[in-house]
Order: C-alpha cells, then structure tokens, then sequence
C-alpha cells in the first residue's frame, strides 16, 4: 500500500504542476477545459495567471512536503487540497458550466485527493 500511496500522491501533485503550466501557457484552452471558458485577452487574463499560479504552486508544495515532511504531512495537506477543487465543482455549476464536467472533473478529482489522503494516513 505504500507504493500505491506515494505513487498517486506523487501524480497527483505532478498533475498540479501540469495545470499550472497549462493555465500559464495556454490560458483559453486551460479556462475551457476547466468548465468556465474565459477570454484571457480580456479581464480575465489575470484571473487565469492566478490559478495557473495556484496549482503550480500546490504541486511543489505537495511534493516537498512528500520529500521532507513524510507521509503524514502530506495526507494533512491533501485534505486540505481538496477544498479547491469541491469548490471548482460548485464555480463551474453556478456559472453555468456542464454538470458532467462539474461532476466528471472536479468532484471525481476531490474525491481521488481524499482517498491518495486516506492511503498516506494509512502509511
């Protein structure tokens, strides 16, 4: 169970890194794919730069902290991690984003933070 443990707490702050890179580099398609499309020539560039900056910084954090915290740290930060994306599922629905990609990506995601967060406890 530990390599399961590490491994998806590893691809999963990996996976950060990579929707930081995507929402710095390629905003429009990245806002799309998260649910909302947004204009990033328009005011809501800056937004999208923020949440770019966001997940990448949550990916090195959660990789440090697996480094040179352990385990437990990281399971600690994992729940706390899943806040965003529970509150990624009620921003896409309440602005008028499919339900299937509030559901299918957001929460589906929350809820796969919380069990890499139960299998580091379990470590």
């Amino acid at each position: 169970m530990t390599v399961a443990a590490y491994t998806l707490a590893v691809l999963l702050d990996l996976f950060c890194l990579f929707l930081g890179y995507r929402f710095l580099f390629q905003p429009g398609p990245s806002a799309a794919g998260y649910g909302v499309p947004a204009d990033p020539a328009g005011d809501a560039g800056a937004y999208l730069t923020i949440k770019g900056l966001r997940d990448g910084a949550l990916g090195v954090v959660g990789l440090l902290l697996l480094a040179f915290a352990g385990a437990h740290a990281e399971a600690w930060f994992m729940v706390g991690v899943a806040l965003i994306p529970f509150g990624d599922t009620l921003i896409v629905l309440r602005n008028g984003g499919a339900k299937a990609v509030a559901f299918g990506i957001h929460f589906a995601t929350a809820i796969v933070v919380l069990i890499s967060a139960g299998l580091l406890f379990a470590v």
